[in-house]
């Protein structure tokens, strides 16, 4: 079957329960996604307020606390708030974007030639009493290789180990320090780590964020050289996009209609929605990508009216503040954001 990009859009829409929210726990929605990206503390509230019914954030961070929600460093090297049998899988299936990491990583520098047995026993030796705050935990490993930095050895162990981010980080509004706290991701969760299973992956990719493509789910997760992976998968069905070019799909999956209603939405910096696609013109306009990407990364966070990118917004002090908009909104547009603002106002009160 051959998609227009807006079906495609509103298929995106329709699997990521983004046209209509849903009536799922935090976890079912986390595990739903196969993650969400954290890489700042509010995005994941945001992600999961934008497609549930109800959100009670504070139930959100007891998962964290008792981590049946785990922060971890996983899909594209970027913090990911997983269920724990994702935690000790995707960041062993990421590892190559870790390596490529400390190849490039000028923060890292010659630290990347320490030996990695000994780096290893160290870490193990450092936690071996539990977790340690990231300073700390660097420090350590300074007293033990001193020809390095210990900001460069504390990076060389965030790539090199699977490490969960524990609480108080990521928490909502949490009292005090959010200093960054590392354990191992196994003993954390209670999970011993493994390898996945990719044609799995591959799967659930496309139920939230499909059909795709093999370049589609390297975008959404680093990893490289899956199309044989994905052409070996004899169940899955091939739809086609405007160009021609196949989509691959899980069979029976819905595919929305191009008239479906999509109503406005805010999001916060990075939701996995924009970074799922190798394009990332299902939900933007690639004349506005500029706007929202500055040099250092996201500028803001989006609004979506209609399905589509339609302006940047801040919280500043509990407020939704827009900062730009690219089109004119019409009379019943510019309703349904003031009502989606009065609910996103409404969380960040809580």
């Amino acid at each position: 079957m051959r998609l227009s990009r807006r079906r495609l859009n509103r298929t995106l829409l329709l699997r990521q329960h983004l046209l209509e929210r849903a009536a799922m726990s935090p976890a079912a929605m986390v595990g739903h996604l196969i993650g969400l990206q954290a890489q700042e503390p509010l995005p994941p509230y945001l992600s999961l307020a934008a497609r549930l019914t109800e959100l009670d954030p504070y139930a959100v961070s007891a998962a964290i606390e008792d981590a049946s929600l785990v922060r971890v460093l996983s899909l594209r090297d970027t913090v990911h708030l997983h269920l724990p049998a994702d935690a000790v899988t995707l960041p062993v299936w990421a590892a190559p974007v870790r390596e490529r990491e400390m190849r490039a990583s000028q923060t890292i520098g010659e630290a990347r030639t320490v030996d990695r047995v000994a780096f290893a026993a160290a870490v193990r030796e450092v936690l071996a009493d539990g977790p340690l705050p990231q300073r700390q935990l660097a420090a350590a490993l300074a007293e033990r290789f001193p020809t390095h930095a210990a900001t460069q050895l504390g990076g060389v162990a965030r790539l090199l180990e699977v490490l969960a981010q524990l609480p108080p980080r990521g928490c909502w509004k949490p009292a005090g320090s959010t200093a960054v706290a590392y354990d191992f991701a196994a003993r954390w969760t209670g999970l011993p780590l493994a390898e996945p299973d990719v044609p799995d992956i591959v799967r659930r990719y496309l139920r939230a964020y499909g059909p795709g493509t093999a370049a589609d789910v390297t975008a959404w997760s680093g990893i490289t050289r899956l199309g044989p992976v994905v052409k070996s998968m004899d169940d899955l069905e091939v739809h086609e996009d405007e160009d021609g070019r196949p989509l691959y799909d899980v069979a029976g999956a819905p595919l929305a209609d191009e008239d479906a209603a999509a109503p406005v939405r805010l999001f916060g910096t990075y939701d996995n929605l924009w970074l799922s696609h190798a394009a990332r013109d299902r939900v933007m306009d690639p004349g506005h990508r500029r706007l929202w990407m500055g040099v250092n990364g996201a500028q803001a966070m989006s609004v979506h009216v209609d399905g589509w990118f339609a302006g940047l917004w801040r919280a500043e002090e509990g407020r939704v503040v827009l900062v730009e908009m690219v089109r004119d909104l019409t009379r019943s547009e510019q309703a349904e954001l003031d009502e989606e603002i009065a609910r996103v106002e409404a969380l960040l009160a809580r």
